[in-house]
Formats: structure tokens, sequence, C-alpha cells
């Protein structure tokens, strides 16, 4: 911490994307409530102030201990990795730059050098030329960490969602319905919704096939698996209710009925977060938490955009709001 104030560690993202100009765009609101460093390549944070227009100027510096809080410069430990920058184009090297940063985020954050990460998105294309298996920020999270217990929550304003599986094919989503991985995801979500201040959480559990499978109408996979794992939970004391008709239970949690749905696979959970995050207006806000690390980590709901990436374009609304998730996230670790 910095006179009280929590130090997030923003990751860069991908150097070709939009990482840097949206870390730059939601600066000044972000230096009101928690102290930055990014980890990245001052060049390329430089080179997104110019784009952006934004009254700030960039501090390089290869050490968290030199941070010194500063509402008019940005601080970077910089790790010098771009020779030279293509905005919209796929690279290997920009890919294992994007790593780079991500691992050294980890190292601060296990260290306590860094009171939480804040990640800009990487190119899973550029990740996996450039030799890494993850899908995501995800999977290289938890392997650096030693956890085996973890999911992904995105929070859009009163939605939040939880995933017993995220990049998988969707045969092989159905398939990781088993009682062991919900209950799992189950109880890995009530510890994190209480992390985040909700002291006596609901939970519906959404169900796999349409209608909960309809009494069996419909498959057997919500009885035969959901089911039971819900009733695990519920003997343990948490407030848990499903499984819940897909289709209808988003709706419900939106309006304030549940304070979490935990969804059975990616896109059951993220089509509905998406539809309330992205905007007609082209702004984007939703939250990606990565739950049950033992270190606080959240990062923007969306992607690289290389198709805008360049223009100071990019909305900054999303990692303004993972900032504060994951400012919020940390008092509660105090």
């Amino acid at each position: 911490m910095t006179n009280d104030r929590p130090l997030l560690g923003i990751t860069m993202g991908d150097p070709a994307g939009v990482g840097s100009e949206v870390i730059v765009k939601a600066y000044p609101e972000v230096v009101s409530f928690a102290d930055v460093v990014v980890i990245g390549d001052a060049d390329v944070v430089r080179e997104a102030v110019g784009i952006c227009g934004v009254d700030l100027d960039v501090r390089a510096v290869d050490d968290v201990a030199a941070v010194e809080p500063s509402a008019d410069a940005i601080t970077v430990l910089d790790l010098d990795n771009v020779a030279d920058l293509e905005y919209g184009a796929l690279r290997e090297e920009y890919g294992e730059a994007s790593l780079e940063y991500v691992a050294r985020a980890i190292e601060l954050a296990t260290s306590g050098d860094v009171d939480a990460i804040v990640t800009a998105p990487i190119n899973k294309q550029a990740t996996r030329m450039a030799g890494s298996e993850y899908a995501g920020h995800t999977g290289m999270l938890a392997d650096y960490t030693d956890t085996e217990n973890y999911s992904m929550m995105l929070i859009e304003g009163d939605l939040r969602v939880t995933h017993v599986s995220t990049h998988v094919p969707l045969r092989e989503a159905c398939d990781l319905v088993t009682t062991e991985r919900v209950l799992s995801t189950i109880e890995v979500t009530d510890e994190a919704l209480r992390s985040l201040g909700i002291d006596d959480p609901t939970l519906a559990v959404a169900g796999l096939n349409p209608h909960a499978s309809d009494g069996g109408l419909l498959g057997d996979e919500d009885d035969a698996e959901i089911r039971p794992a819900v009733r695990a939970a519920r003997d343990r004391g948490l407030d848990v209710h499903g499984p819940e008709s897909p289709d209808t239970v988003y709706v419900q949690a939106a309006a304030g009925r549940y304070d979490c749905v935990v969804s059975m696979y990616h896109d059951q959970g993220h089509i509905p977060v998406k539809m309330l995050g992205f905007r007609g207006d082209g702004a984007v806000s939703g939250v990606n938490v990565t739950i049950g690390l033992p270190i606080v980590r959240t990062s923007v709901d969306h992607g690289t955009a290389f198709d805008i990436a360049g223009e100071g374009v990019a909305s900054a609304v999303s990692m303004v709001d993972a900032c504060r998730v994951a400012a919020s996230a940390t008092a509660t670790r105090e």
C-alpha cells in the first residue's frame, strides 16, 4: 500500500491492441482512488498518450519501489520489449511481450509489491505463436500461483456470473458438467462474493439443458449432475438455488434476486453480461475477475480490438470498472 491507497499493477496487454490506450484514458479517474504502475513498455505508453490526447507524462522505472504517485505522470515498469510498434498486427514478439507483462505482474502480486493485478487484453493467437499453451490469462494465473480451485467471474452492474468451464469446445463443456466441478464452482463463487463485501450471498445455478431439462424431458444432466451439487452446497449452509432455467435466471439475477449465477459454460454466462455491457455508443463496461486465487486479479471485459487500435477511440469504461473492483477487493483482504 502507498499512503493507505492500493497499488494496482496494470499489465499493458498486447502492444498492438488497445490496452495502452484504455490505460492512459482511464488513468485520470483511476488515480483518484488508487496508485498505479503500468507493467509494459514505456515507449508504447508514450505513443498511446499522444494518440489519445491525454495530458500525462510517462515515467519509466525499473523497480516498483520507485513509484511516486502523481496525477500528472503515469509510471511504467519498463520491460522495454517492443522493438517496433504496428497497431493491429498479429506478431509472435507481441504475444511474448504480453506474456512477460503478466508473469512479472504475478511475481509482484505474490511478493506483495503490488496489491492487485489489473490486466489489459492479450491476443490468444499471438500468445500461441509465442509458444504459450494457455487459452487466456486465467489458466496462466492459476498455474503460476499453484491454484486448483478457481473460476472466472464476470460483473456487469448488478449481474455477476461464474463459470464451470470457459475456453473449451461446447461438446467438451457438456462433459465437464459434473457434480464435483459444479460444487467446486459454487463454493469458490460464494467465497469470492464474501471477499467482495457481500456477507450472505444468494446464488443461482443455471441448468445445462433448456428449461433445466424440464423434468427429464430434455436430458438428464441437470438431475444427475447439477442438482446433487446444489443439494450438497445447501447442506454446507450455502444459500444456493437450482438448477434454474437458463433462459430466465440471468434476468432474475440482473433484477437483484440473486447475487451471482453459476453458469455451465462460456457463452451461457458471457452473452447476458455482454448484452448489458456493450453499449450502442461504443462504450464497453463490465469486469472479469479470476476468483479463488491467492492474489487479486481483475480485467477488462473486452479484447484487443485490433480493428480500432491506434485510433484513440477505444472506451476506457471497462478499465476504470476493473480498477475499482480490484481496489475494493484489496480493501476486504486487509
